[in-house]
């Protein structure tokens, strides 16, 4: 395998779209869960559920949305050994070749390391990654203005092969977490219904740094680290609550969509206001 390579095809359901009418993002990591596990194998890295637990970074950059019944596949490839373990996931629109979303993967494996086999395997099965580069973001210099937006405890139906909180799963928490938000700057159902507006990502930051197993309780806190005329980017942190350790982190940059243009529309007044009140210091 010298090349990217097919770890996923399938289909939009309409009961997986959202509010904004397009598929939720947390399903486009449900099947990116999948296509990883297929790499592996394909790449002899064996089963997913051992490099799992591993610290990840995920960069997700959204060119083009899919909407209800698109149908799509997933292509993927090893990008580097030389700093951990790098790998690339692009969705393919099949109806047309386009790629409308893209994934950098970056794994530290400062813990877990490689084999010299498995090293020089992977070495063989690299390609080039012809995505967009990540963007170096700020990241939060405290917690402190952060509001509680997810609470809740794992359920059967959220574990992965490997018996902890599943990519998708965590990533659905997240998108909770920014209604929440919204429904505290006034961007609530309301407004969206009437207006004909969503908040639509694209791009995300996710870092994996913890894992929680069945029916461990989690909360997550939002703050808004920046805010434009038309766009905002939220910051969730997912935490076990018993000790406070961080879990996992998403950036999640996007805009204010008009649903019938599906082009940004600026931010009112109103919303501008109360989404200030909860801008946080990056550095």
């Amino acid at each position: 395998m010298t090349d990217w390579t097919e770890t996923y095809r399938g289909a939009v359901p309409p009961w997986q779209c959202d509010v904004t009418e397009h598929f939720t993002i947390a399903y486009y990591f449900d099947r990116l869960e999948e296509a990883e596990a297929n790499l592996a194998e394909a790449v002899g890295l064996g089963g997913l559920p051992h490099w799992v637990e591993i610290a990840r970074r995920i960069d997700a950059r959204f060119a083009r949305e899919l909407r209800e019944g698109a149908s799509f596949h997933i292509e993927s490839a090893v990008l580097s050994v030389e700093d951990g373990l790098r790998l690339g996931h692009r969705v393919v629109d099949s109806a047309n070749g386009e790629v409308v979303t893209w994934f950098a993967e970056h794994w530290d494996l400062s813990k877990t390391a490689l084999t010299d086999h498995q090293r020089s395997t992977l070495a063989l099965s690299v390609a080039e990654w012809n995505g967009p580069l990540p963007e170096s973001r700020a990241e939060p210099v405290t917690t402190a203005g952060f509001i509680p937006t997810a609470r809740g405890r794992v359920k059967h139906a959220d574990i992965d092969a490997a018996g902890h909180f599943a990519l998708g799963a965590i990533v659905h928490r997240f998108s909770n977490s920014s209604a929440q938000l919204g429904a505290a700057i006034g961007m609530d159902a309301a407004f969206m219904n009437q207006q004909r507006r969503g908040f639509s990502t694209f791009e995300l930051v996710l870092n994996l740094s913890g894992r929680l197993s069945l029916d461990a309780p989690y909360l997550i806190a939002t703050g808004i680290a920046h805010l434009g005329n038309s766009s905002l980017r939220m910051i969730h942190r997912l935490t076990d609550p018993r000790t406070g350790a961080e879990v996992a982190r998403l950036s999640q940059y996007g805009v204010n969509l008009d649903l019938d243009a599906r082009r940004p529309a600026r931010w009112p007044d109103e919303i501008r206001e109360k989404a200030a009140a909860l801008v946080i210091p990056v550095g």
